[in-house]
Order: C-alpha cells, then sequence, then structure tokens
C-alpha cells in the first residue's frame, strides 16, 4: 500500500486514480470530525467536499506538517465558517447502526445505550468550539497532541491545556445530565 506521500507525488502528477486512493483513506475521517465539530449530516458533507477541492487545487504544502494534520485544519476552519455563517447548531441525525438493536442484547439495552449515546453527543455540540475541536481530534480522532496542534495552528501546550478543560467541561456536563451533580 502506497503512503500518503507517495499518493500525493503521484497525484501532482496528473494520476487520478492516486487521488481516488486518498480520498477513499481519508474521507471518512474528515466526514467524522466535520460531523463531530457541527452536528449536521449536510455541513459534514459540504465540508469534505471543500476539504478536498482544496487538496486538488494543490494548496496542501508538504513542508507545513503531515497531510493528515492539513486535512483537518481544512476542515476545521470549513465548518467553524459554516457556522459562523449559519449561526445556529443541528442536531446529529441517528445513523442506521445506533437505531437497529442488535441481536444479542435486549430492546432497554439497546435504548439506554441509544440515550447513553445521544448524551455525549450533546455534550460534545455543546463545548465551546476551541474545546469541542481538540476533544474531537485527540479523543475521537486519536491525533497526538502535536498533530492536533498543527491542524489547529497552535502550539502543542495549548492543545493540551484545551483538551483538560474541555474533558473536566464535558465530565461536568455528562454527570449534570445524569442528575449525579457533585
Amino acid at each position: 500500500m502506497l503512503s500518503d506521500d507517495e499518493l500525493l507525488h503521484r497525484m501532482a502528477s496528473g494520476d487520478e486514480e492516486s487521488f481516488a486512493a486518498l480520498y477513499r483513506r481519508r474521507q471518512g475521517a474528515v466526514y467524522r470530525f466535520a460531523l463531530q465539530m457541527s452536528g449536521s449530516a449536510s455541513v459534514a458533507e459540504e465540508v469534505t467536499q471543500e476539504v478536498f477541492l482544496a487538496l486538488i487545487r494543490g494548496q496542501y504544502d508538504a513542508s507545513k506538517g503531515a497531510l493528515v494534520s492539513w486535512l483537518f485544519g481544512v476542515a476545521r476552519n470549513q465548518v467553524l465558517r459554516t457556522i459562523a455563517r449559519d449561526r445556529r447548531y443541528q442536531p446529529i441525525e441517528d445513523d442506521e447502526e445506533t437505531a437497529l438493536p442488535s441481536e444479542n442484547s435486549s430492546t432497554l439495552d439497546d435504548l439506554t445505550r441509544g440515550e447513553a449515546v445521544e448524551a455525549v453527543r450533546q455534550a460534545v455540540l455543546a463545548l465551546p468550539p476551541h474545546y469541542r475541536e481538540v476533544v474531537v481530534l485527540c479523543d475521537l480522532h486519536e491525533l497526538t497532541y502535536e498533530q492536533a496542534a498543527l491542524a489547529l495552528e497552535c502550539a502543542t501546550g495549548t492543545v493540551r491545556s484545551r483538551l483538560h478543560r474541555g474533558r473536566a467541561i464535558l465530565t461536568e456536563k455528562l454527570r449534570s445530565r445524569a442528575g449525579c451533580v457533585r
């Protein structure tokens, strides 16, 4: 399997299949990030399209960091522009996987699990954007502090402090939502 850098090099030489391979490899993560940041499938689709159009236009500069960080950074900027434009959040639509009961669990288990997942989604969406983006990048997409810092164009220490504060706010929101207020 070719690396991202090899695919980018081939893409720059006009190899359309290399772009398609990069898109297939990275599109899902970009879409999920945009969905988790915006709470809207339509925004996530729009953002994903814009990110890969920027890649086609040759806006990626390998000297400034890894492709994954750049993709998340462009997605972040697109989401923030869209949120500023729309000035509202939309609830995340249920996907088919969480809507269907599993064979090995009861309906009550499925409802409880679904409620917990929705509570976490809503709590993440309620975080201020600068905390939400580090929680989504580091905790949900498992980027390192350094990769997240590149995507967010800030210092690694800023990522660490925002992540710490974001997790604390998230924990408090989930506790109060569950009625376990300290």
